[in-house]
């Protein structure tokens, strides 16, 4: 008996012994793979930021041996969620401006203008971002009459929900010496009975926010390391920035080689000489967080400011059919220049026309099926007979599910009962390419990945709106949905083979969930809230 208890211990030794240690192993889980059988598992092993292996729950535990095991007590496990589509600096820069999302009158963005004035005193310009005019009682424009009278001596810009419009006052149009006689190509200077009202549509904002201050390093810690809190504190562990200068990408770089800002990022670069002549010879940049390996190209503006460009007239404004933001020729050019390159071309698409037109060019240069992962960024109205030219040349429709629930409650009025079933048609656009990535356009619309599914599956907007869902034939199933949310939002930034689902070899990006959004229903999936966020093994957010 003594003998066998020796032999016993002996045994629990070496077995003890013969584990091979990681960092971290997460068991008890119901673990969403997302790999390409969509399998479910119960445990994985991590070690040096890598998942080292995934199975049962005994044979995990067996194996290894970690510093650190988290028992996720039955709860859910995902991929970290990837924002295909997103303006991370910018949703920063917005969490220090006067924030007018949901306003419902002009009054209530004025008076929320005064109140940030009166909180910033010293701030030497006024900047707010989120009023939208379709929410108001008239859906009308307004004016800058009031702010002019508030503010005299003291500019300020406040830019719309979309990003393609603002109101400026006189003191910042008179900075930037805009008159009513300002015309320019891709933009608006809206002038009416003879007086500029304040409104810039697409390119003419560029003519007041060249003359704000420059930002400091400072102002980019602070921005950047704010919205990296809250994208964390939503499952977020990578994001697509859209639109960015070269000098944007070296201030995200040193933070992150400072070990601050840990957000991993693909980012697109703005469609500006600068940036084709700091970018183009050396070839994409990329390190263990970072991946700059595009070009963001801009067709027309947004439906809601009647900036997209459309084939035939708005049905709520006759004989105005939107424009593109620049001319033809210029978006055929980058095409050319950018086609022997690596780097992708992402181009801004909203109106059937712009669609069909940058569609046109990039079937032009990419021959039939290809690789190069193109893509056209919204895809949001399109004509029936263009939905082919997506499949026929490989380009990648990248869509925000919310685009759709937000503006189903004017979109018809804009585009009339046919047009509007063309719109939004996400099922349509996945079958041109058997996948599809997911995104927010944030801070456009929430930053919620929740909200993304929501929408993708239910076709509904947080109110629950409307009953049976929005054009419920292009909605998403469950699982494309999550696909769309990890992998498929990896493969459109050529990440696919580092993160966007939890195999062998990738990057521990994992998110652990309070309840599982696979079973949830329309009243349920607002309220499930992540637990805990992990990128590359390390804990960005949770106990």
């Amino acid at each position: 008996m003594r003998k066998f208890f020796i032999y016993s211990l002996l045994m629990a030794f070496v077995a003890c012994e013969s584990k091979t240690e990681v960092d971290t192993i997460v068991h008890n889980a119901v673990i969403y793979t997302v790999d390409s059988a969509f399998t479910i598992t119960e445990a994985m092993a991590v070690k040096d930021g890598k998942i080292v292996a995934t199975g049962k729950n005994e044979d995990i535990l067996n194996r290894f041996g970690a510093k650190e095991t988290i028992n996720a007590q039955g709860k859910p496990v995902y991929p970290g969620f990837i924002d295909a589509h997103a303006h991370f600096l910018g949703y920063g820069q917005s969490l220090f401006q006067v924030n007018l999302f949901g306003c419902n009158t002009w009054d209530e963005v004025e008076s929320r203008v005064q109140e940030f004035a009166a909180k910033h005193p010293d701030e030497p310009w006024i900047k707010g971002r989120g009023w939208d005019q379709n929410k108001f009682p008239d859906k009308q424009y307004p004016t800058n009459d009031k702010l002019n009278e508030l503010f005299p001596n003291k500019p300020v810009f406040l830019t719309r929900v979309d990003g393609h419009a603002a109101i400026a006052n006189q003191k910042a149009l008179d900075m930037a010496g805009v008159n009513a006689g300002a015309t320019l190509t891709g933009g608006e200077v809206e002038v009416k009975s003879g007086k500029l009202t304040g409104i810039l549509i697409d390119n003419a904002k560029g003519l007041v926010a060249s003359k704000m201050p420059i930002a400091t390093k400072a102002d980019y810690e602070k921005w950047l390391l704010a919205a990296q809190d809250n994208c964390f504190a939503q499952g977020l562990t990578t994001v697509t920035d859209c639109g960015l200068m070269y000098d944007d990408v070296e201030k995200i770089d040193a933070l992150q080689k400072e070990g601050k800002l840990n957000m991993r990022m693909f980012v697109m670069l703005s469609d500006a000489t600068e940036n084709y002549n700091h970018y183009l010879q050396k070839g994409p940049y990329k390190t263990d967080k970072l991946f700059v390996n595009g070009f963001k190209v801009y067709a027309d503006g947004a439906l809601g400011s009647r900036g997209a460009c459309l084939l035939q007239p708005y049905s709520d404004k006759p004989n105005w059919t939107g424009f593109l933001l620049n001319t033809k020729a210029h978006y055929d050019s980058v095409a050319a220049l950018l086609i022997n390159t690596k780097f992708q071309m992402c181009t801004h698409a909203i109106g059937d026309s712009a669609n069909r037109e940058i569609l046109t060019i990039y079937n032009k240069y990419l021959k039939g099926k290809n690789d190069k992962r193109w893509r056209i960024e919204h895809a949001q109205v399109l004509n029936e007979a263009d939905f082919n030219l997506f499949g026929s040349a490989s380009v990648v429709p990248s869509v925000q599910p919310t685009h759709a629930t937000s503006d189903m409650y004017w979109a018809s009025e804009r585009l009339g009962n046919v047009r509007i079933k063309a719109a939004y048609a996400y099922k349509q656009l996945l079958q041109q390419n058997g996948w599809l990535p997911l995104g927010t356009d944030f801070p456009v619309e929430d930053i919620s990945p929740f909200k993304t599914f929501l929408a993708a599956v239910f076709r509904q907007d947080a109110k629950q709106f409307p009953d049976g869902g929005f054009q419920m034939n292009n909605g998403l199933t469950k699982e494309e949905t999550l696909r769309g949310m990890t992998i498929w939002a990896a493969k459109a930034g050529f990440l696919e083979q580092e993160i966007g689902s939890l195999e062998v070899g990738k990057k521990a990006d994992f998110i652990l969930l309070d309840n599982d959004i696979m079973q949830a229903n329309a009243s349920n999936i607002l309220a499930i809230k992540p637990l805990l966020t992990v990128v590359g093994g390390k804990k960005v957010f949770g106990k």
